[in-house]
């Protein structure tokens, strides 16, 4: 079973969401906030697998908030505008993925059971844009680590930036499924990157892609 926290300060919406995750027979929904700073509390009280994380909420932001919880759970983050200006910040708060609040209700459950799963949602029709303007943004810190990687792992970083799940980089690079997570264990563990999402910015900072 998938827990759910649910954080928006609409109740009309917590509720929406609500009903649709817990008809679903995997998942359920712990506990519901209406700020951020209730969804820090909630979060520690209830360890859920994934929080369904609104940015604009009062007493705290989505982002204030995803930064205290994303260490310990992942956040699929929830905006109005596929280019709202705040979501930027979110990736370098540890957002695991990003979906609009407009999206069908298959892809809502869709996304919180794939970010559940430890991978990333990437959807290009918001992500890759999301990324694009954010590293046009000054970094906070240098990138360490590009410099041990392979030539291999660079290869496949290059591919993760450009949105290739596991099983497109296996065919794509002719390996096995289990050698494909092993560079991204090493590609993790050389940038000390949390996720996938993480990855996806430090190829963009190491240039390795480029907007567009």
């Amino acid at each position: 079973m998938i827990r759910v926290l649910v954080a928006d300060d609409q109740a009309l919406l917590r509720g929406s969401f609500r009903l649709l995750i817990d008809s679903e027979d995997d998942l359920t929904v712990v506990a519901e906030a209406a700020n951020g700073r209730e969804a820090v509390a909630l979060a520690d009280r209830h360890s859920p697998d994934v929080v369904l994380m609104d940015v604009r909420m009062p007493e705290m932001d989505g982002i204030t908030a995803t930064r205290q919880i994303s260490a310990n759970t992942r956040v699929l983050i929830l905006t109005t505008f596929d280019l709202d200006e705040y979501v930027y910040s979110a990736l370098r708060a540890g957002a695991s993925g990003f979906l609009l609040k407009d999206a069908p209700p298959d892809d809502l459950l869709r996304a919180i059971r794939v970010v559940a799963s430890g991978e990333t949602l990437l959807a290009p029709s918001v992500t890759t844009r999301l990324i694009a303007e954010f590293v046009r943004q000054p970094a906070k810190q240098v990138l360490r680590g590009l410099d041990t990687l392979t030539d291999r792992e660079r290869e496949v970083l290059t591919l993760i930036a450009h949105g290739l799940s596991n099983a497109e980089l296996s065919v794509r690079l002719q390996v096995s499924p289990g050698t494909v997570k092993t560079h991204i264990g090493h590609l993790l563990a050389k940038l000390r990157a949390r996720d996938r999402a993480q990855l996806v910015i430090a190829a963009y900072e190491a240039h390795l892609v480029t907007p567009g």
